[in-house]
This record gives C-alpha cells, structure tokens and sequence, in this order.
C-alpha cells in the first residue's frame, strides 16, 4: 500500500514525498485510517516502528480540514504528551516536517530551558503543542496557556509515563481538557497501569499492535561476553578499537555509572558524551547532534534519557550493564537494526548481572549467544555481589515539589 491510498491530502503527501517516503510502516498503515475516522485508539509501538508519523499524519489531515485563517484567533487544537524532552523536540520536528505546507503554528514546551520565550510563543497563538507533563502544568498554573478547547490528545509513550511517575500530572491534564476529543495512547508495552489509564480515558478504543510485544528484531544480531566487572571498560575499549566501531550506544543503569565511563573512554583515546538526566538541554542536545554526525564515537547513556533517540542506522548498541527491568533490555537493542538495516547488539555480562540475564532471556524466549575473546575470560573465584536495584518511581511516593523539580530539570 502507498500513502496515497490512506485518504491524505496533497500538501501532506507532498511532504512524505519530501522525505523519501512512499509506504507507510504496519502501524501507519493500521493507525492512519482509524484516526482520520475520529475514533481513539490504544497502540502498541515501540521506538523505531514509525509511530510518531503514525499519529501525525492524520491530526494534520483533520486538523486541516478546518484550517484557521489569517485573521482568526488561534487556540491549542491538539496536545502531544511525551515522557522526555529529546522526544518531545523529536515529535515536534515531525509535526514541522509533515506541516510544512500547512498553515499551522506548532511549539514545543518542556523542562531544563527558560519559560519565558515558551510563554512568548504561546501568546502568539499556536495550533498544536507537544509537551512533557510538568512543563505543561507549569505553563496551566500560570495561566499561559488555554487547553479549553483541545480537540485532540495524544499519549505518547504512555508506559514510560507512568514509569517515570507522571500519573498524577496526567490525572490533572485531563482534568483541564474538554470531555469530548478524541484520544490516541500510544506505549510500548500494556501494563496492567496502563490498561487502568486506558479505561479511563479512552471511549471505544480501536486496539492496534504491531510485532509480538517484548520481542527482538530479528536483524540485529545478539551476543553476551561473559567479563569480570572491573575489567568492562577495558574489554568495551578493546571491542571499539579492534572492530573500528565508529558510533555507538552504550547504556548504562546510572547516571553516575556514566558519566565515570565516559571519562575513561575519553582516557583510552576514544571520543565520548554522556547523556542522562542531570546533564542541561544545551549539553544533550549538543552530545546527540555530535554523535549523529560522527564527530563523538561513543554515546554513554541511561534508558530514560535515550528515550526518544532515534538514528535510522545505529549500527552497535552496548549494554554496559544490564537493566534490572528486562523489557528495557529489549528497548534499548531496537535502537538498532532498524529501517531494513542490520544491528549488532552486545552485552557485557558480569557474575553479579546472571540473574538478570536469566531474565531476559525468558522473556525474548531465547537463549542469546556467548562469546568469549582471549585475555577477558572471567576469573570463576569472583562470587556475585548484590547490586542496587533500581525501582521504578512511583507516582503515590512522589511529592509535587519532587516532580516539579524533575519537570525543570526536562522531565531527565
């Protein structure tokens, strides 16, 4: 099928044409003619699927049915909610990519950067909005911005929402909005918290889901190297230097944890960027623009702020350490082998970390491969030490003052 045939109009083609694009992905293809029929859905997508134009697409093609005029009044039409700035800012050049030939005003609003020229923009008038939850409540409390007369609101990455303790900011959002819109929640997994927000705030929800949940892609290649915990950093080294990677994705659990291997990277000759939720919007943004471009080799990374990533040919993804939450495992290695490409997806798997393991391999329902590489081979009188787990946030345990303060830092 061709994005001709989804009931699209011209300007908004044009565009997809723009970008090299004729065939919409499976969830283009599923979510496209449900949305334009005004109906909500509840989607499950992962990253890397092409959900963002999924919804885009056709807020666009309905938006524009009733296009504003030059002289009218402009009002927030449509309300985008993302867990991260990185995917907010990434959402919002979408909505400018397909809009372009559209006579719509969009702005994104989140944490970490001034209000000030946000507020500027949002007295101007704008059509659409995409927002992360503490932001947007800031912009409400001060009254810079009327969400009255929303017509459609988008959940995006619903579960990672919810994860990172944002319920109760979404309680009050949807509190404001107007009882008749449509709704379109889009997560990568279906919680049980998730299906509980889904009750609520969707009417006759259409069910979309595209690939089996909690599974890899079968084009990126696995493999777990069995290696002492103080000798990682120098088998990471040594993978970089001996296979002449040139740009890679290395999570791991800590912000710290981070911050400390990218200084020994930097040590070993091997350029580096850390990225994670105490780093400022101008240091992230600039990390990622230097990554993309090959001027940084190596991305250092947590899982929530490499949320909203997205890089068509990332071709090696590292899990420095694995996460303690297993469907992150399979989060971060769709960070590659996306778009028809091959990925490589390595783990570096210490004897603290063989639970884990475990764990993860029953859920992709897969024994993943081991290699060993000569000189790293892990001393068996090493016994496991604990490790400290890190719990999903919960929202009841959360104070205001701890969320706003998270909303200012970006929303991590």
């Amino acid at each position: 099928m061709s994005f001709n045939k989804l009931g699209l109009s011209e300007p908004i083609l044009r565009a997809i044409a723009e970008e090299g694009y004729s065939k919409p992905t499976p969830i283009q293809e599923k979510a496209i003619p449900v949305v334009l029929d005004r109906r909500d859905i509840l989607a499950g997508a992962q990253t890397g699927t092409g959900k963002t134009a999924g919804f885009t697409l056709p807020l666009l093609q309905l938006l524009s049915k009733q296009a504003p005029g030059r002289d009218k009044r402009r009002h927030v039409r449509a309300l985008i909610l993302t867990p991260t700035r990185e995917l907010a800012a990434q959402v919002g050049e979408s909505v400018k990519t397909y809009g372009k030939h559209l006579p719509f005003r969009s702005t994104v609003i989140f944490g970490g950067v001034s209000i000030n020229p946000q507020i500027t923009t949002l007295r101007k008038g704008v059509d659409i909005v995409v927002a992360t939850p503490g932001r947007l409540l800031d912009h409400v409390g001060q009254k810079t911005l009327d969400l009255s007369r929303v017509e459609c609101l988008i959940l995006d990455e619903a579960d990672r929402m919810l994860d990172m303790g944002f319920i109760h900011d979404i309680k009050k959002i949807l509190a404001i909005l107007p009882k008749h819109r449509q709704n379109l929640l889009f997560s990568a997994t279906f919680s049980n918290e998730i299906k509980r927000l889904a009750d609520g705030l969707l009417n006759s929800p259409v069910l979309i889901e595209v690939a089996r949940r909690n599974t890899a892609s079968k084009s990126v290649r696995q493999v777990v190297h069995h290696v002492d915990r103080e000798r990682k950093r120098e088998l990471l080294s040594h993978l970089i230097k001996t296979n002449d990677w040139k740009q890679v994705l290395v999570f791991t659990r800590t912000k710290h944890g981070a911050n400390r291997l990218c200084g020994q990277l930097e040590k070993d000759g091997i350029s580096s960027a850390a990225i994670h939720g105490n780093k400022s919007q101008t240091a992230r943004t600039k990390a990622l623009a230097n990554f993309k471009k090959g001027s940084v080799r190596i991305l250092v990374a947590t899982d929530i702020a490499a949320r909203g990533i997205d890089i068509d040919q990332l071709p090696h993804v590292v899990n420095f350490e694995l996460p303690n939450i297993s469907e992150d495992y399979v989060h971060r290695i769709g960070r590659t082998g996306r778009a028809g490409n091959e990925g490589e997806a390595v783990s570096l798997v210490c004897v603290d970390e063989h639970d884990y393991l475990r764990n993860i391999e029953k859920l992709i329902k897969r024994n993943i491969p081991k290699a060993t590489i000569k000189g790293f081979i892990p001393d068996p009188s090493i016994k496991a030490e604990p490790i400290q787990r890190k719990s999903r946030p919960h929202s009841r345990n959360r104070s205001r003052s701890d969320r706003n303060k998270t909303s200012h830092r970006g929303n991590h």
